[in-house]
């Protein structure tokens, strides 16, 4: 077993999750009560993919810009929880029922949804997650990123620190925005056994193929959990999960198998897990993080202001949108030869000297 003394210093809570009432899905949302200033006159929303606001992933990042924002400027929130894609276009048509001047929708699969919406109320805003168009939207902003910037550091120092010699990633639903992850994490991978003279294998993945292993929903913990207790038999010590929720059952199995004599980590992706899924901190190799809770505040800060614009905002590594979080408890095993190299690592890629590519990269 990895020999260091867990930290039990409690990890930062997350701002204002509880003490916003969710809409549920399908409902048309309550009215605002907004603050006394003029922002009151001002309504920003959020509609979640069937992930939920709780998360402990982009959902929930999200709504921690679109709740910083609300504080900051003095207006209520409205949310609407999708439990189910059938849920996105009847909670999009609450919100405009309720005068939304700017709707945040959360993950790829609300594209769709999202620009029905848009078309037929050109005179609102919105911002999606995780999702551009290829013909812009005049009142739609995407909000994306270079994520396998970012899993590529992760593959790097996973790759590093396996003690078997094999990793292994998984996705919920095989989208751009889930493969992404997936494909910068075998590149660093590959990098590592390239300067090293290694031959660390990775499980759940094959980029030139593009096919591996997912569970097919964002929901399943059970699922999850099985995908992942099958990659700690075959000899996985190290996990990627990029399937929201799902993640939890990859946490849950880590946790098992540990119990039993292994010893095996986890690799958490959209916030930093350590924080944000504190169940599983004491196995939290580190996170692939995109910080969609600034980019959120971000916007509806500029479309309160009045200078909303639809040209996308690309998270990567040089403006932070992107970033591998720290190792917390585990910084200490974390060599300094391998921090080093993944500071080297990261420069190269935000001078362009290291190309990172995948064919979900962010083409705006």
């Amino acid at each position: 077993m990895r020999n260091i003394k867990r930290k039990t210093g409690m990890a930062a809570a997350v701002l204002g999750i509880s003490a916003l009432v969710l809409t549920a899905c399908g409902a048309a949302p309550e009215e605002g009560n907004g603050g006394p200033d003029a922002a009151s006159d001002y309504l920003g929303c959020i509609v979640s993919d069937s992930g939920g606001f709780d998360d402990q992933s982009f959902n929930e990042s999200s709504f921690r810009g679109l709740s910083k924002a609300a504080e900051a400027l003095g207006f209520t929130p409205k949310t609407a929880e999708s439990k189910a894609n059938s849920d996105f276009a009847t909670n999009l048509n609450g919100m405009m029922g309720a005068g939304c001047n700017l709707t945040i929708t959360v993950g790829f699969l609300l594209g769709d949804a999202t620009k029905a919406a848009a078309e037929a109320n050109p005179d609102k805003h919105f911002a999606i997650v995780d999702f551009a168009y290829d013909e812009p939207i005049e009142n739609v902003k995407p909000i994306i990123y270079d994520t396998a910037q970012a899993a590529y550091l992760a593959g790097y120092v996973a790759a590093a620190q396996s003690k078997t010699g094999t990793v292994a990633t998984f996705g919920g639903i095989k989208i751009p925005t889930v493969t992404i992850f997936m494909d910068g994490f075998a590149d660093g991978v590959d990098k590592f056994n390239a300067d090293k003279n290694e031959n660390v294998k990775l499980l759940g993945w094959d980029k030139d193929k593009q096919d591996g292993t997912f569970t097919g929903d964002f929901e399943k913990q059970d699922k999850g959990k099985q995908v992942t207790k099958n990659f700690l038999d075959q000899g996985a010590d190290i996990v990627m999960p990029v399937a929201g929720p799902v993640g939890k059952g990859a946490g849950a199995a880590v946790k098992e198998a540990n119990a039993a004599g292994k010893d095996a980590l986890l690799v958490w992706v959209d916030s930093d897990g350590y924080l944000t899924a504190p169940d599983y901190k004491d196995i939290m190799l580190t996170s692939v993080i995109k910080t969609m809770d600034t980019a959120v505040e971000q916007v509806i800060t500029e479309d309160q202001a009045g200078t909303f614009d639809s040209e996308a905002y690309v998270g990567t590594l040089e403006n932070t949108g992107v970033a591998l979080a720290p190792f917390h408890d585990f910084d200490s095993e974390v060599s300094a030869e391998t921090k080093a190299e993944l500071e080297a690592l990261k420069a190269g890629i935000i001078d362009g000297s290291i190309k990172v590519e995948s064919q979900a990269s962010p083409k705006a």
